[in-house]
């Protein structure tokens, strides 16, 4: 299926690895020219050189990239600064701690919404007017399944995403939807990632238990008995970004697996 997203740019968040990667990988085979970010230079720079070099991308596709923390003023200044409108817009910024809620404070609830609610609805203020003019528009945003399923040792999550939810939900459904522009978000469950490792590891140093033991028990949690991998991640987030996704808008997507148990 051609996507007939090809010659579009796209602004892809946190793309140096794992799920930001994925789309912007997909997106890339897609024909589409890519403005990727993250804050490690080192590792983003590799990943750009990845894209470049990977034989499905289309001659003459377009990888730029930006070092910078998406989530301050100064690192979104710096991404506008090398390239001001873009047609899509991939965000996604690194979720907050898990713990108990009785030991986060003020300031640790501030840094989860300013990461994971304010940062995207900044990306979307900067670029729907521009997406409007031109007549087509897509934004994904990459939340977490425990929007639709909330788990008690990610509270900042739940409660900054949910945020975010509820934003989306009102401003998808806006003037905007009748000028092309969609905004979805595509929830994750489990991936496999370093961030799911790198829980897994605290999980198995916490209980004692082989990290090879607690990977088990979390895979066969899934219907699917595996874990969901960043290639297939990006293929639907590039879906969405599709001419031919232009009638989804202002949805939660949910790719877990099947895990989640409810029927809405």
């Amino acid at each position: 299926m051609d996507l007939g997203i090809a010659g579009k740019w796209a602004l892809v968040c946190g793309a140096s690895k794992g799920l930001g990667f994925g789309c912007a990988q997909a997106l890339v085979r897609e024909g589409v020219n890519v403005l990727i970010v993250a804050r490690g230079a080192e590792t983003l720079q590799a990943s750009a050189a990845k894209l470049m070099a990977d034989g499905a991308r289309p001659m003459g596709t377009t990888v730029q990239f930006v070092a910078a923390d998406i989530t301050t003023p100064e690192g979104r200044q710096a991404v506008f600064a090398a390239r001001s409108d873009f047609d899509i817009v991939v965000t996604n910024a690194g979720g907050p701690p898990t713990g108990d809620f009785r030991d986060w404070d003020r300031d640790a609830w501030i840094r989860a919404v300013d990461a994971n609610m304010l940062t995207p609805i900044e990306l979307i203020k900067a670029t729907v007017d521009g997406m409007a003019a031109r007549g087509f528009g897509r934004i994904i945003n990459i939340t977490s399944s425990a929007v639709k399923a909330p788990i008690d040792i990610l509270g900042l999550s739940n409660g900054a995403r949910s945020g975010l939810t509820g934003f989306v939900a009102g401003v998808s459904r806006s003037k905007l939807a009748g000028q092309g522009v969609t905004i979805n978000n595509l929830l994750p469950g489990a991936f496999d990632t370093d961030r799911l490792k790198g829980n897994m590891q605290g999980a198995a140093q916490k209980t004692g238990q082989p990290f090879e033991v607690i990977m088990a028990a979390r895979r066969k949690t899934i219907p699917a008995q595996r874990f969901g991998t960043p290639e297939e991640f990006g293929a639907i987030c590039a879906f969405l970004c599709s001419v031919q996704a232009g009638y989804i808008n202002g949805q939660n997507v949910l790719a877990d697996g099947g895990a989640y148990p409810g029927t809405f």
